[in-house]
């Protein structure tokens, strides 16, 4: 990446508006897509806009984080990796580094670096850039579909998703035990419906081992292409793995004393899938020290198919007051 394309990647970030329009839209690929108002906006979310040869640019959609969501520009990097790669290949492995918080208020312009386009695997790096510095970087291996052995780890057991309170009911319910100045986004409606079992109390958690189940599937019927549910499922595996983490410790994200941060993330995705139908998300957190910690998944769907991997290391520190 040269001096002029960060320049032009920060000229480009000053002066672009969201593009708008809700019901029927078209993707990138000119499908047509039909969806509800926040599955709309999340596909229009990872459908990124052509700047220039391998330089693409994407917007953003506060969740009350007061950053950039880790899983949103994962899921953006993903998409503009894919679309440098002309073959039939899908991702199979992506690997990212979280290097400063995202803004909010800027788009994010995405640098894809073609590394390999070799006989089955194609490697792609990608370098995501606000205010002319790197915020994220991702390694991305696309792999032709071919047959071979096949096992799995089995599916714990789960109450079924149709028994199981959806997150935003419950969160809904305590709206007014939730700070007025993030009310509005954490109750407004979600593209993705997300169902922990057995939840934690939000406010005020006990000290749990550090598992966790969730059913998630997206609000509405998702075109065929394989790179958006790939982009969704990236967009999801962010969820719940540091909370996960401080479940021991009876911790949340939102305390105020705990600075709480995406370090990496790994995805792997082992078979195809559909993220309109229920999958459900097991995490679990073997260690933390250091004032990081870490967690790993398994994304199953419904009849019990392991379709995806996910790890994650994360800032976990605890804040000390300054003296005086």
């Amino acid at each position: 990446m040269t001096d002029g394309q960060r320049d032009d990647a920060k000229d480009n970030a000053k002066d672009h508006t969201a593009p708008g329009g809700k019901g029927s839209r078209k993707s990138a690929a000119g499908r047509s897509i039909r969806a509800t108002t926040t599955m709309e906006e999340l596909l229009a979310l990872v459908d990124l806009e052509p700047l220039e040869h391998n330089i693409y640019r994407g917007q953003n959609r506060d969740i009350g984080t007061e950053r950039v969501f880790g899983g949103q520009v994962l899921a953006q990097a993903l998409v503009a990796a894919r679309r440098t790669v002309e073959e039939a290949r899908e991702a199979h492995s992506l690997h990212g580094y979280f290097i400063l918080p995202g803004d909010l208020q800027a788009p994010i312009v995405y640098f894809v670096d073609p590394l390999r386009d070799g006989g089955s695997f194609t490697t792609r790096r990608v370098t995501a850039i606000q205010h002319g510095r790197a915020i994220f970087n991702l390694s991305a291996s696309f792999h032709v579909e071919e047959e071979g052995m096949s096992h799995q780890a089995e599916c714990p057991e789960a109450p079924p998703p149709e028994e199981v309170v959806p997150e935003l009911e419950r969160i809904r319910a305590a709206a007014d035990r939730i700070p007025a100045n993030v009310r509005g986004v954490l109750t407004q409606d979600r593209p993705i419906d997300f169902r922990p079992v057995n939840p934690p109390d939000l406010f005020h958690p006990d000290r749990t081992p550090p598992f966790r189940m969730t059913w998630f599937r997206v609000q509405g019927e998702m075109p065929d292409d394989p790179l958006l549910h790939q982009a969704v499922l990236a967009y999801a595996s962010d969820y719940g793995l540091l909370s996960t983490v401080l479940q021991p410790h009876g911790r949340t994200v939102r305390d105020r004393d705990l600075q709480v941060a995406s370090l990496d993330h790994a995805l792997w995705f082992h078979r195809s899938f559909r993220v309109d139908e229920w999958l459900l998300y097991v995490v679990d957190s073997p260690v933390a020290g250091g004032s990081r910690g870490f967690a790993r998944g398994s994304i199953f769907t419904r009849e019990g198919v392991l379709v995806a991997s996910s790890a994650q290391e994360g800032l976990t520190r605890v804040r000390t007051p300054r003296p005086g």
